[in-house]
């Protein structure tokens, strides 16, 4: 497929997410997510009520983070806006179970285990899994802030990034690099 030019095309629908990373103390990264959805057109219910440009979805997680494991300590969810309110706001306590897991090989599926499809929320589950990568790069900056630590360990590297993508495949130059 060709670019399109987007300029002149209509804008229906937008998807932001905003992740963050804060430094707590020496142990801990604070790990903020929020997912902001608007419809930017009016649309129509099956009953044939308008909904007028909004947010209909703003969703916001805290992650604790334990740095020395990387593992999440407590987490904080709240629920702004969502199309069904009450029925939504039912869902802040639906990542509970996620205390206590690392963010390593694996989070993806457990999370999707402990609170996907009718546990959870979609978009709570949707958030989360795009704060887990973030977490690890605000883990590398948190640990890259200090001029005299040491290169990355082989460890951290084969855990998390080795075969994670075509600059990092296993037989490529960064691998072959760090092996001397």
């Amino acid at each position: 497929m060709k670019r399109l030019k987007i300029e002149s095309l209509q804008k229906i629908h937008n998807r932001n997410l905003d992740i963050t990373s804060y430094i707590v103390d020496t142990e801990h990264l604070l790990i903020t997510g929020q997912l902001k959805e608007k419809n930017l057109i009016t649309v129509y219910v099956q009953s044939g009520e308008t909904i007028e440009p909004n947010i209909f979805h703003h969703m916001e997680i805290q992650l604790l983070v334990k740095t020395s494991e990387l593992k999440i300590v407590d987490l904080h969810v709240k629920i702004p806006d969502a199309p069904h309110d009450d029925l939504c706001r039912e869902m802040e306590n639906s990542l509970n179970d996620i205390k206590g897991l690392f963010i390593a090989p694996g989070f993806t599926s457990k999370v999707k285990k402990l609170a996907g499809g009718v546990k959870g929320c979609v978009h709570l589950t949707t958030l989360l899994l795009s704060m887990a990568p973030a977490a690890l790069q605000g883990y590398w900056i948190f640990e890259a802030r200090n001029e005299k630590r040491n290169e990355e360990s082989a460890f951290e590297i084969e855990k998390y990034l080795i075969d994670t993508c075509w600059a990092w495949r296993k037989d490529g130059p960064l691998v072959k690099n760090l092996n001397g």
